[in-house]
């Protein structure tokens, strides 16, 4: 077995030996004990499973000193940014308690036996029920938010579904010490053992996705880490549900109005977004559209001097870095491609990358520009007119989100730019910054190919759908019926007979 070392991001260097590479056998043994813990996870019901979610929080909460201090040794985000990401966290357990005592996420019905324009039909009810054991890949970006805890985790978790977590090797010990926090604070709270399980390695990930226990396999990270889980799936007896956010440009259009309006503020504002977490979320604009002429110009100045401002950030791996400084450099030596801004000056001490801003025609805007690059760079493209800037647009990828600036009284949004922004992406902003996701009843993030491939949100409440499944029971007896399908009205939304029937409130 190969040793599981932390390494501190800011020197480069291991700290320390946090486990042992996860074995196969080890791997069998934690699927099958999410297997045997998905009854009792279901039998707990969403009462129990509510009250497990609110302990997972408070666990987590009261060695928030510890988490956050490791993360960040770990990470380099900083102790502000940390402390943000676990409160977060700690809210989406609580959150997803909510959904359970709301109950529509069952999406429960009933139709009673009786005669239909078809003729006579039986007695049908309808709800979502757990899918089983599921795997998580934790996120190299969010070690609170995206790991051993976070919206997967929480999701699954209230839905009953079971949780085996692939933890990231960027932050192994982070996602050691989290786990150790949630296994005691699952067990106070009555859950079954098996409920909670982690493993550490690259082949421990593929033994799990291969395991037959698992149903689903949730993973937030490169497209090329995703298309390999997908093959790893495809070449499953049973193919079974891949939940992946992958690869996300995230453009911002600039209006010429908004840019006569408020240079200077958007330009301060994206370069903000482009660099926050250094450059290392999901969700950064990596390419912004900015008009021709002198106020266009403000703006690529107010966002250049943001640049010059910034000092060297530490990215999260070396593999994370190394790719940075690939990527940038293709990206700077492209022919029409200009260098707006730098910072640094690099110290070469860890895993350093020195923010990038570049600079090109929309209309010779070239494909590497379409690509994602993990870090503090970005591309700013000029267009001279609404019909350059459309061809632009029409030949991006999709992704997460899509923003647009506008002036006074979003004169100068036409439909044509609003039908092709939201025709590539799950969210369409306007007049704000994509950086920063809201946890909320209202969240979808998510977006076509490839930046997921799927039609369900990794954030917010609905999120839960990812690991449910349909069942119908046809003329059972009422004892065999689960609570919230019996006559009785058991307090959560339900649709009898083709009416949606709300719980009587006291």
């Amino acid at each position: 077995m190969t040793d599981v070392q932390s390494i501190d991001p800011r020197t480069g260097q291991p700290v320390e030996v946090v486990t042992r590479e996860t074995t196969p056998d080890e791997v069998d043994r934690l699927a099958h004990a999410a297997a045997l813990a998905a009854p009792g996870l279901d039998t707990l019901g969403r009462d129990g499973r509510g009250a497990l979610l609110r302990a997972l929080a408070d666990g987590l909460e009261a060695r928030r000193a510890d988490i956050v201090g490791t993360a960040d040794r770990e990470t380099a985000l900083g102790v502000t940014r940390l402390n943000g990401e676990l409160t977060r966290t700690c809210y989406q357990f609580r959150l997803f308690a909510e959904v359970l005592e709301e109950g529509s996420y069952l999406e429960a019905a009933i139709d009673h036996a009786g005669d239909s324009p078809m003729g006579p039909r039986p007695d049908l009810r309808r709800m979502l029920v757990p899918l089983g054991p599921v795997a998580v890949f934790g996120a190299s970006n969010f070690p609170l938010a995206f790991s051993v805890p976070g919206g997967d985790t929480a999701s699954a978790l209230a839905a009953g579904s079971p949780v085996v977590v692939k933890a990231h090797g960027a932050h192994p010990a982070t996602s050691q010490l989290c786990f150790d926090v949630m296994s005691a604070a699952a067990a106070a709270a009555g859950a079954p053992a098996g409920t909670l399980g982690v493993v550490h390695g690259v082949e421990a990930g593929v033994a799990l996705v291969q395991h037959p226990a698992i149903r689903a396999v949730g993973f937030t990270g490169s497209l090329a880490g995703g298309q390999a889980i997908v093959r790893l799936i495809d070449a499953r007896p049973d193919p079974i549900p891949f939940y992946g956010e992958l690869s996300s440009l995230n453009p911002v259009v600039v209006t010429s109005g908004a840019a006569v309006g408020r240079a200077e503020e958007i330009g301060r504002g994206l370069g903000g977004s482009m660099t926050l977490g250094s450059g290392q979320f999901c969700t950064k604009p990596g390419l912004a559209f900015v008009p021709v002429g002198p106020a266009g110009d403000r703006l690529i100045e107010a966002m250049s001097e943001f640049f010059d401002g910034v000092e060297p950030h530490v990215l999260l791996s070396e593999r994370i870095a190394r790719s940075y400084a690939e990527d940038t450099d293709r990206l700077a030596s492209t022919p029409g491609m200009t260098t707006a801004a730098r910072g640094g000056p690099a110290r070469g001490v860890g895993y350093e990358a020195v923010p990038l801003l570049l600079s090109v025609d929309a209309g010779t805007l070239p494909r590497v520009a379409h690509e994602e690059v993990f870090g503090p760079v970005a591309v700013v493209a000029r267009y001279a007119d609404e019909a350059e800037l459309l061809t632009a647009l029409d030949g991006l990828p999709a992704s997460l989100t899509m923003t647009v600036h506008t002036g006074a009284g979003h004169s100068d949004l036409t439909p044509a730019i609003v039908r092709v922004l939201g025709s590539r992406s799950g969210r369409l902003l306007f007049n704000g910054y994509p950086t920063g996701v809201a946890v909320t009843w209202a969240q979808h993030h998510g977006g076509p190919w490839p930046s997921t491939n799927t039609a369900h949100t990794s954030v917010g409440t609905s999120a839960i759908r990812r690991f449910l499944r349909p069942v119908a029971w046809q003329s059972a007896p009422r004892e065999l019926l689960p609570v919230e399908l019996r006559d009785e009205e058991p307090g959560i939304p339900r649709r009898v007979d083709g009416v949606l029937v709300l719980p009587a409130r006291s």
